[in-house]
């Protein structure tokens, strides 16, 4: 017989706190927390990816016993233990604002991924950061949220290259017992878990949970013995597998994460969809409702979306989640909700009745919520546009598709460099309310020499952590020892940086500054202002074009010119991110406007002080200014994409050449400069209030969960008397709107009008019997000839 056992670490009693400490991630955003594990073993803290968790199950018995008598690292412990009470147990903004109001609502946050931290790796890029800094900022302000995941055996995949710079992929596995997620247990001390209907059979999947602050996060997990070997893997790897895992995953994430909500005792109020991932669960609802309160399906479908919250990330058709409809009907044949099959794939279709059309997540999504937003204002705009056909005949100003900008966790992002400085000269409230402006104003009074000297604390770390990897990368590919040797030289800790680093995705056009080779070398080679570049980031498995500019980088630097200006640093993850936010001095994003839906990481950097020079696209529409960084062009679209390049290479060159490098060499006599540094100043001053999680989860909460839950909660009351009542009056209005006829319109358009005056319009209308003139309002469309 072969037997499974779980070795815990043995805490003295004087000890006992940390591991409550270690599985709650506010140490992922609290310095104070995260030195006592360095303080346990700085070594161990690195070797194990900043897993406190790991740290416990692998650092000495010897070890904890020094420390259960050392008063010192007792009385320091005690300190962070009240840190973390006083957090936990502390007045928050909802408790000061709502609390007894809507005291009793829930918001469940559903997505396929959530970026925490490096040692949770169930992340890809943006959408988990932003899911993972939604999360830290609910719990910040006490927001009664609770958020569903999948719980990813191999989660993303970790990137390597080859001698040639290919990319290559490994997928090592999660040990879930030695990284921050636990187990979800009934009394009796079994597994708690939840089964999905699939074709045949029933798939189980087991819930852990993750502490995030005062936030829970339920992750699903289907790598259980009692399901089939195929049913295990369906929680492998993120975004892995062909369209059939896909609908596999979104099934256990949307349906699986609805009932592990109901075994939990949790019932949400309103449902937050971050991308169409998770769609499903409104058909779960609706299943649920039609089943247990007896509803018809069209009254169990407002009963649903009154209380659906959708935010689209993606401003293109192409990244939309899409199925064929045998593919949906195979999975979905037994799920009754009694819709007709036609009416069923209607809902995900632009045009119900084309039966051709695919079955489409973010269709579904939109019929099926009452609140939708996209990222930034131009996303929204974009949105518009691509949805527009499923309001037929509505100006397109008028589609109920808004926008809330992303932003970032600041606390999370900013150095601790840079965040002693803050706390000295800005307060403790640039932590606790990085929305208010007048905390940022107070950046004016930091010392330009303080301010300086830090951001070139954080450069000379970003080299040394550069050449550090590179180094590793090279002695991984055998490389010869002589260039093993040479990676101790590559970049230079006093010269202006510029960083690169996001999803080698083609539209965002890495290799943009490489157009005309000759020009860039003149800027970076330049003896007396040079200029490095740094790159990071994952190509998606499946891209091969996305790969080869990864490749057109690595051989680029094999430029004996180059080679110390140009690095590409492998396996972009947070803990690397953070380096290059933290210390280059000018981020540079080139994507094809409009394909950026909002972009995050350049808020990062600008929170650390670097200055962005950007397309105006996504967010940067938004944060641009002469006074805050750079725009390259003046936000024109081309149909021609070669000419775009052309135009817009032409004029990266010139800002850097013109513009960044003259300002940030034109230094005084104390080595200052002054000028960059006020540029620093405003950009920080103008932005970070605007662009964080703080002020993002604030707007929607005041935007849409409390509205959504108000709905939910008013649709619900009296055996769902309003659901009812306005499903039977869309139906109505349904069969008899072809019936209505506009016999005349009145109004004096002969005499003009002055641009104060008023016009009278009057029409008269024939109704039919069915209707009434309550069921109808007059609207006017004008505009310009």
């Amino acid at each position: 017989n072969i037997h499974t056992f779980k070795v815990i670490p043995s805490l003295p009693s004087e000890l006992e706190r940390l591991k409550e400490l270690a599985y709650n991630l506010l140490w992922s955003w609290n310095y104070e927390i995260v030195e006592i594990f360095q303080r346990l073993d700085r070594d161990l803290w690195e070797s194990t990816s900043h897993n406190p968790v790991l740290m416990l199950g692998q650092i000495t018995q010897t070890r904890l016993e020094k420390l259960r008598k050392d008063e010192s690292f007792l009385s320091h412990l005690d300190k962070v233990w009240n840190i973390y009470q006083n957090y936990m147990n502390g007045k928050t903004w909802w408790d000061k604002t709502y609390g007894e109001e809507l005291k009793d609502i829930k918001i469940a946050y559903f997505s396929a991924e959530f970026g925490l931290t490096e040692c949770l790796p169930i992340y890809s890029g943006g959408l988990g950061i932003l899911s993972g800094d939604h999360l830290k900022s609910a719990s910040d302000l006490g927001v009664p949220l609770v958020a569903v995941g999948l719980l990813y055996q191999e989660g993303y995949f970790r990137q390597y290259l080859n001698a040639d710079g290919w990319q290559q992929e490994c997928y090592p596995e999660n040990d879930f017992y030695n990284i921050p997620v636990q187990p979800v247990k009934r009394e009796d001390g079994t597994q708690l878990m939840v089964s999905v209907d699939f074709p045949g059979r029933q798939v189980l999947a087991q819930i852990w949970k993750v502490e995030v602050g005062r936030i829970m996060l339920y992750l699903l997990d289907t790598n259980i013995p009692q399901n089939t070997a195929i049913d295990q893997n369906i929680t492998d790897q993120l975004y892995g597998g062909g369209k059939e895992t896909r609908i596999m995953q979104e099934m256990i994430l949307g349906i699986g994460g609805m009932r592990a909500l109901r075994a939990l005792g949790i019932e949400p109020t309103v449902c937050h969809l971050n991308e169409g991932h998770s769609a499903f669960l409104a058909l779960e609802q609706m299943r649920t409702l039609v089943k247990e309160q007896g509803l018809y399906p069209w009254e169990a479908l407002e009963a649903t979306s009154s209380g659906i919250v959708f935010t689209t990330h993606t401003p293109v058709p192409a990244g939309i989640d899409i199925f064929p409809a045998d593919l949906v009907y195979k999975y979905f044949k037994d799920f009754h909700i009694g819709l007709t099959e036609k009416e069923f794939f209607g809902l995900s279709r632009f045009n119900p009745d084309n039966e051709n059309e695919p079955f489409n997540m973010a269709c579904l999504a939109l019929r099926l919520c009452s609140y939708v937003n996209g990222v930034s204002k131009l996303h929204a705009e974009v949105s518009r546009k691509m949805w527009q056909s499923l309001w037929k005949g509505v100006p397109i100003n008028e589609l109920p598709i808004t926008s809330i900008t992303n932003g970032i966790h600041t606390r999370t992002w900013i150095s601790h460099d840079l965040g002693d400085l803050f706390n000295r000269y800005l307060g403790p409230r640039w932590r606790t309310d990085p929305s208010d402006q007048s905390v940022w104003e107070r950046i004016e009074q930091i010392p330009p020499a303080e301010l300086w000297n830090t951001h070139e604390r954080r450069r000379e770390r970003l080299v040394a952590i550069a050449r550090k990897r590179m180094k590793k990368q090279l002695e991984r590919r055998n490389a010869s020892p002589e260039e093993v040797n040479q990676a101790e030289e590559v970049l230079n800790p006093d010269i202006l940086t510029i960083g690169f680093a996001r999803r080698f995705a083609t539209y965002k056009r890495a290799t943009l500054l490489f157009r005309n080779l000759d020009r860039l070398k003149k800027i970076l080679l330049n003896k007396e202002h040079p200029v490095q570049l740094i790159f990071a980031g994952k190509a998606h498995p499946a891209d091969n074009k996305g790969k080869e500019l990864i490749k057109q980088i690595v051989h680029l630097r094999r430029d004996p010119e180059l080679k110390r200006r140009i690095i590409f640093l492998e396996d972009y993850d947070m803990n690397l991110s953070r380096y290059l936010v933290q210390g280059v001095d000018i981020w540079l994003n080139t994507p094809r406007r409009p394909r950026e839906a909002s972009g995050t990481s350049g808020m990062k950097a600008n929170a650390n002080g670097a200055l962005n020079l950007s397309i105006l696209d996504g967010w940067w529409c938004e944060g641009y200014s002469p006074e805050t960084g750079w725009s390259i062009g003046a936000g024109e679209e081309y149909d021609d994409k070669e000419y775009q390049d052309e135009v817009e290479s032409k004029a990266l060159y010139d800002i850097l050449e013109k513009s960044i490098v003259p300002l940030f060499y034109d230094q005084g006599n104390d080595g200052l400069p002054r000028k960059w540094i006020t540029k620093m100043k405003t950009a920080m001053k103008e932005l970070c209030p605007v662009f964080n999680t703080y002020r993002m989860v604030c707007d929607y909460t005041e935007k849409f969960y409390i509205p959504a839950a108000k709905r939910a909660i008013a649709f619900k009351k009296d055996n769902f008397k309003r659901a009812k009542q306005l499903s039977e009056w869309k139906i109505n209005i349904k069969k008899f709107w072809d019936k209505i006829i506009i016999k005349e319109i009145l109004a004096d358009t002969e005499n003009d009008i002055k641009i104060d005056g008023e016009l009278e319009i009057r029409a008269l209308l024939n109704l039919p019997s069915a209707l009434t003139h309550q069921d109808i309002s007059l609207q006017i469309y004008y505009g310009l000839l």
